[in-house]
């Protein structure tokens, strides 16, 4: 959507769209090859349109699509109207990949005698960034892009100095990167207060001048907007984690969109801790008095695979009493870290609006345990969202830095795997852990994903991502506390494990990196 969006933003930016008669849209790679199950064709289309994430109304995509089908028409940037046929004039190419990146894509717009107007290649690179190259325009004028002019709004990714944006594209300084608006147009024009690059150079910071991580994230953020833009920016990231909690818990829809035909779990889940079920144990049913004799069971044993005999039937009887119904465990955090975490990935399935925590596909890790913390845990939720996010914020950054947050190029463990160790450094530091516990939390959170490899099924993102990021969560929660059982001394540092990710990223066949071509996607019937 992003990409759309800017693409049509620059011709208006050279006076060109009014001559705009037909576009063509390709989709590359893993764009293709999980496109229409990640929903990717319609978010193209409705970038095209002039629509951003963080706005779309989305209960229209699908509708809306439909109208370009029947009318053979699609309105760039909401005015300008020309002839286009999403099934003939957007193509997936399943068996090609653009050589920079395997999420690629590309826009060409043509005038009404079939001539190219202009064309440009973009490429997301995960959590909601963008990276293009120059637009070339007809009659040879090369053109450098940034959305600086159009866009009030930022993805909803915290980010330090000059850092994400520019590391990721590659040696030409002047080449535009990312969907990047006005806010990070000026953030890659400053200098952070605080610059770091690895692990080791963060807790050098903070240590050197006494500090939180999250605290060194702050101070950066400040040299390009004003106080109240950082904290309002961070909030209202936290109130859309929150909204897409709630929409999840409280939906009606009975089943996802797809061929699966997998039903939302979130809703039955929170209504049943709603009504308090785990609350209470079950009864012993081993109670003073009634268990068995077990010498005699063991002594009823007959030859494998025989029929059961009575006597054998009835020892069973006696000793493995039919329960009345199944004992539930006396974890609760386990289940509403779970449900809060379904909750969001069930809406980013079904096309809701969440956000890149650091991606799609693990948007659900952060909020769950977010959410957990500040119901359970918080005495000041207004420190506490800001205390989390950013520290979530500073560990994604080495991440995007040191490796990838893309599941095209890692893999899953560059979306749950990110997700779960930014939540566990995040869920330490608001528990009061050290910059050292919180840099341990981080490490053992990913440590325990290496390898997870991205494999959904009929390409959309529900099996099995909706209950990885459950069990994300869950994990997150422990790597945080075994890293404050701790003194911060560890033996395999962040920056060790963020190589060895990267590492194994680019050794992992692509069959196993976001393309649906190996692992349950071939292995799960659909039909």
């Amino acid at each position: 959507m992003r990409a759309g969006r800017i693409f049509v933003k620059d011709l208006i930016g050279h006076q060109i769209l009014d001559r705009v008669a037909s576009i063509k849209v390709d989709l590359y790679g893993s764009l293709a090859l999980t496109g229409i199950g990640h929903g990717t064709p319609n978010a193209t289309l409705m970038g095209l349109e002039g629509e951003l994430p963080e706005t779309v109304p989305t209960e229209t995509i699908i509708s809306r699509v439909e109208a370009m089908r029947e009318t053979g028409t699609i309105s760039l940037n909401g005015t300008r109207r020309i002839r286009f046929s999403p099934d003939k004039d957007l193509t997936l190419h399943y068996l090609e990949q653009l050589p920079q990146h395997p999420n690629g894509m590309r826009f060409t717009v043509f005038d009404a005698n079939g001539d190219m107007l202009a064309t440009n290649e973009y490429f997301s690179i995960g959590g909601g960034f963008v990276v293009n190259d120059k637009t070339q325009v007809a009659h040879g004028e090369n053109v450098f892009y940034r959305d600086s002019k159009h866009d009030p709004h930022s993805p909803a990714v915290a980010a330090q100095g000059a850092g994400p944006a520019a590391q990721a594209g590659g040696a030409d300084a002047n080449v535009a990167r990312g969907a990047q608006v006005d806010e990070r147009t000026q953030q890659d024009l400053v200098t952070a207060a605080l610059p770091f690059s690895t692990g080791d150079d963060l807790l050098r910071l903070c240590e050197r001048e006494d500090l939180s991580i999250a605290e060194v994230v702050f101070l950066n953020e400040l040299q390009w907007r004003s106080r109240d833009d950082v904290v309002n920016s961070a909030y209202r990231i936290w109130n859309v984690m929150d909204d897409s909690i709630r929409r999840g818990c409280l939906s009606t829809d009975r089943k996802l969109p797809g061929r699966l035909g997998v039903h939302r779990r979130a809703p039955g889940l929170y209504q049943n801790l709603m009504r308090g079920i785990y609350s209470a144990p079950d009864q012993d049913l081993l109670s003073a008095g009634t268990k068995p004799a077990l010498a005699g069971a063991a002594a009823a044993t007959g030859p494998l695979g025989a029929s059961l005999t009575e006597v054998q039937r009835g020892e069973l009887a006696n000793v493995f009493k039919k329960r009345q119904r199944a004992r539930r465990p006396l974890l609760p955090h386990l289940d509403y870290l779970s449900v809060y975490a379904i909750a969001v990935n069930e809406e980013n399935a079904a096309g809701g609006r969440v956000v890149t925590a650091p991606t799609n596909g693990a948007a659900g890790v952060i909020p769950a345990v977010l959410k957990y913390y500040l119901e359970f845990l918080s005495e000041d939720p207004s420190r506490d969202i800001l205390e989390f996010l950013f520290t979530s914020a500073a560990i994604g950054m080495l991440y995007k830095r040191g490796a990838s947050i893309s599941a095209a190029e890692m893999g899953c463990q560059g979306e749950v795997g990110v997700a779960c160790s930014m939540s566990a450094a995040a869920f330490a530091a608001v528990m009061g852990g050290t910059p050292r516990q919180v840099e341990n939390a981080a490490e053992i959170g990913m440590e325990h994903n290496l390898g997870l490899t991205c494999d959904p099924v009929d390409g959309l993102v529900q099996i099995p991502c909706i209950e990885r990021n459950a069990l994300g969560a869950v994990k997150a929660v422990t790597a945080a506390q075994l890293a404050l059982q701790g003194d911060g001394k560890h033996r395999v540092s962040l920056d060790q494990v963020i190589e060895t990710m990267r590492q194994t990223g680019h050794d992992m066949m692509s069959k196993y990196k976001e393309t649906s071509q190996g692992g349950l996607a071939v292995n799960v019937p659909v039909c």
